[in-house]
């Protein structure tokens, strides 16, 4: 069931809410996605848990402001959200953007969280050639919009295979990231650029953490994805999958997810 709440920030923000017993797991989504990229995970979570999915700040039916897109921003809409719903303690999992967002909320409110994970994203910054990136896609969305950027993005989301073997999915990217507010992409490609190294928060947590990354991930590979490690670190691999593991493997995804949560 979608819903919207306001928070106290004045930010209109767009969920999903499904499943009414077990612990709460919250979905955060990558750049340009929306909870839309969680429709084939949420009916595989939403037996055994409380699932919510959020649109981000800038995407999907949340508010675009014309403002900073920070990552601790993002973290704050967060806290505000788990306040107005009255949620304590939950699961946090990020996709990519999303798990940017996860570790800046998790260096900061790691008392409201049972768990984490970070689903085909990285605790490290952007380096100088990826800030540079970021720059000019801002620049390109400015001047020409949001459709010749999807269109250039979407097909590095998947691996390669899958740009024909999967072109409903594919096309559900197209039409997610479409939908995205120009002013959104354009703030949250400046907030990704200036983000900070956040590799020690995964380093020095002791909550249970998942990393899950794909083997034909073409944004961000399982060496950037897999950079801590111990008895409260699970890393998972799926195979054959790129950097849209909710699209092109969610059972696999959605299996990790709940025998991370069985142990933890």
């Amino acid at each position: 069931m979608t819903k919207q709440v306001q928070l106290a920030n004045g930010l209109d923000v767009s969920y999903r809410d499904e499943g009414s017993g077990g612990e709460t797991i919250i979905l955060l989504h990558g750049f340009c996605g929306s909870s839309s990229y969680w429709e084939k995970i949420i009916p595989l979570l939403s037996p055994a848990f409380r699932v919510l999915a959020i649109d981000l700040r800038g995407h999907g039916g949340s508010s675009a402001p014309d403002e900073p897109y920070t990552m601790e921003r993002f973290a704050e809409d967060l806290a505000s959200f788990l306040d107005k719903l009255d949620l304590s303690a939950v699961h946090l999992f990020g996709h990519s953007l999303g798990g940017y967002v996860t570790l800046a909320f998790a260096e900061k409110h790691a008392d409201r969280l049972k768990s984490f994970g970070l689903i085909h994203s990285t605790g490290f910054p952007d380096d100088e050639a990826a800030k540079a990136n970021r720059d000019k896609g801002a620049e390109n969305i400015r001047a020409n919009g949001m459709e010749p950027f999807i269109k250039a993005l979407v097909p590095k989301l998947f691996a390669p295979a899958h740009l024909a073997s999967m072109p409903d999915e594919v096309k559900a990217a197209k039409e997610i990231g479409l939908a995205t507010q120009p002013i959104g992409a354009i703030q949250t490609l400046k907030g990704m650029r200036d983000r900070q190294d956040r590799s020690r928060v995964l380093e020095s947590t002791k909550l249970p953490v998942l990393l899950v990354a794909g083997t034909e991930d073409q944004i961000i590979p399982s060496e950037k994805t897999f950079t801590a490690s111990g008895p409260n670190v699970e890393q998972v691999l799926l195979s054959k999958a790129g950097h849209m593991g909710m699209l092109e493997a969610p059972k696999e995804l959605a299996d990790a997810i709940v025998r991370f949560l069985s142990k933890n």
